[in-house]
């Protein structure tokens, strides 16, 4: 059942997750790792504390671990040609013609 934690349609996808936990001295740790599962998340970020310096001692047995999964991110490209096109036409409703009246004055 933990391999489906982030699946919603019985598929197993990757998921960002930042993991974080607090020391003993109140100081907050966090690293973003990304897992196909909770318990594959927690182990990737338990390496990556030990590899980056925090002794065993930072975190033990009982230390709570907080887990954040983030939905995927898009990244898109476009020219500023074409934003400077789009901004100049006359938008296909009124609510797209005040958009582009708003966004115009912004310059």
């Amino acid at each position: 059942m933990i391999r489906l934690l982030f699946a919603h349609t019985g598929i197993v996808l990757e998921t960002c997750c930042e993991l974080s936990f607090c020391d003993l001295e109140g100081i907050s740790h966090s690293v973003e790792v990304v897992a196909s599962s909770l318990f594959e998340a927690a182990a990737m970020a338990l390496a990556r504390f030990r590899r980056t310096g925090l002794s065993e001692s930072a975190f033990g047995p009982a230390t709570r671990l907080r887990i954040a999964a983030r939905p995927p991110s898009e990244t898109h490209e476009t020219a500023v040609a074409r934003v400077e096109a789009w901004l100049a036409s006359g938008g296909k409703s009124p609510r797209e013609q005040a958009l582009k009246a708003r966004l115009r004055e912004l310059e």
